[in-house]
């Protein structure tokens, strides 16, 4: 991903999280995620992650974006489990079809690079899962944002939830909708803000704000909340019979950076997205999640720090432990 000249410093944040006692399956088998976890049978993983995503960066500006999207749509559907990168099978269809998905998420072969790098190094060790919560690490911290410390240790499913999917926080959602949706896997707003963060970067398709420029609410008119000139810009970008997959920016000032601009953004009524502007703009953000937005515009330091915490949160959402019920793929496109 290109700098922008605009970009800022690098803030290192780590967040040190002391190792969490999990409980996997119907309870029977407890197990640790942790950052040490591979120290001593793949000392090399990050590393090795790390290269390959360097590598892949050279000749695809978006991955960084994609990569983290991958972790944030696992992690939303049973868990981070890497279910999302199974493909479909007789009786169960990936979750990578589903309207949220096709042809929206993207990186899949950038993982199995990874993977393939890893069963050279590790045979049998490195779960899919795992890399996707190293990978989404790693992208932030390459696009200037914080760094965190991953815990590690998860094992990948066996089974895809294509209906579990079409519940995946959308566009489209409005706030009490969003809020619902992160309360129910037992998120809060705090964590709804920050992870929403990451659409400081990467880019979106042109099908997710045709209606707020021409037809927000079935009315007709365009969205009340767009800034005129932000509407107008995007009018040009997305014209009412334009490709739909034709793409933009996300954070227009600087889109290849993680900062805090996409907050600044929805401050002045420039976000792309309903779900984005919602955050500050709904009336339900008043006294809930509109104080935190202005709070991360004010200060990157605080989103950083918070984006870090978001994403532990996040990655510790139901991870499988018990061998029973999971293993250590050698495809993450498949079961062993």
């Amino acid at each position: 991903m290109a700098a922008s000249s605009s970009s800022s410093s690098s803030l290192a944040v780590v967040v040190v999280v002391a190792a969490v006692a999990l409980v996997a399956g119907g309870g029977a088998a407890v197990a640790q995620l942790c950052e040490e976890y591979y120290d001593c049978t793949c000392p090399d993983a990050y590393d090795i992650v790390r290269r390959v995503l360097i590598d892949a960066h050279r000749s695809d500006a978006r991955i960084f974006a994609s990569l983290i999207r991958l972790h944030f749509h696992d992690c939303f559907v049973q868990g981070c489990d890497a279910s999302l990168l199974l493909d479909s099978v007789p009786g169960m269809p990936s979750e990578k079809t589903s309207p949220p998905n096709n042809n929206s998420a993207r990186g899949f072969p950038v993982v199995d690079d990874v993977k393939a790098a890893l069963e050279d190094a590790c045979p049998g060790v490195v779960s899919c899962a795992d890399i996707l919560a190293l990978a989404a690490e790693i992208s932030v911290e390459l696009s200037g944002g914080p760094g965190w410390g991953v815990l590690l240790g998860r094992l990948d499913g066996k089974t895809s939830d294509f209906n579990g999917s079409l519940n995946l926080p959308a566009p489209t959602d409005n706030l009490t909708v969003l809020r619902q949706k992160f309360a129910a896997l037992n998120l809060n707003d705090v964590d709804l803000v920050a992870l929403s963060g990451g659409h400081t970067f990467g880019r979106v398709q042109c099908q997710f704000v045709t209606d707020r420029l021409y037809n927000f609410s079935n009315t007709g008119r365009p969205d009340p909340t767009m800034d005129a000139a932000y509407r107008s810009f995007l009018s040009q970008r997305c014209p009412p019979n334009g490709p739909p997959a034709a793409l933009n920016d996300l954070d227009p000032t600087t889109p290849d950076t993680f900062d805090n601009h996409y907050y600044t953004n929805i401050e002045v009524n420039r976000g792309f997205l309903q779900s984005d502007q919602e955050l500050k703009s709904a009336p339900e953000a008043t006294g809930t999640t509109a104080p935190i937005v202005d709070r991360f515009a004010t200060s990157q330091a605080a989103f950083f720090r918070s984006f870090a915490q978001s994403m532990i949160n996040m990655g510790n959402l139901s991870p499988v432990t018990d061998p029973s019920l999971g293993e250590v793929r050698t495809n993450c496109r498949r079961v062993n």
